[in-house]
């Protein structure tokens, strides 16, 4: 298999057994309650606007995802920038290219939408997902997130 026997469609709320299902091979557990509150947010909302992908194999099955959010107004921010806060490819379709086809439709997707810039967050001791990223052209941002332990 390669990176052209893969189709990237829309997600579908019907995707939602396979996600959870990447997403337990890659972390090693599963986490339901966050991807129902995502699925929650991306079709139940009356501010849903499609941005999240799938890619799916010969076989129709679910691969690999990439899920993010446009701005609608948060930060004074609006339409200008969106993050991709979620991506996953099943551990048995990784280094086939799924992963960077998923980011290019992604952000064809979304630059037709007005999106000019996105944003994601990497734990800094993460060197594999830090090289994933840069090798797909994202780069250090000007901006710091800050935090506060409780």
């Amino acid at each position: 298999m390669n990176e052209s026997t893969f189709k990237i469609r829309l997600m579908k709320v019907e995707d939602f057994d396979a996600v959870v299902a990447i997403d337990g091979k890659i972390l090693k557990t599963t986490r339901p309650e966050y991807y129902e509150t995502k699925f929650e947010k991306l079709f139940k909302s009356s501010d849903y606007l499609p941005t999240s992908l799938v890619a799916e194999g010969e076989d129709g099955a679910v691969v690999g995802f990439v899920m993010g959010v446009l701005y609608m107004g948060e930060y004074g921010i609006y339409q200008e920038e969106a993050t991709l806060d979620t991506i996953g490819v099943d551990p048995d379709y990784q280094h086939l290219g799924i992963g960077k086809r998923l980011i290019n439709e992604f952000l064809d997707h979304l630059k037709k939408l007005g999106v000019q810039k996105i944003n994601t967050l990497v734990d800094w001791n993460d060197s594999e997902l830090i090289q994933f990223f840069s090798a797909n052209q994202f780069y250090p941002s000007r901006s710091i997130n800050l935090e506060r332990s409780l």
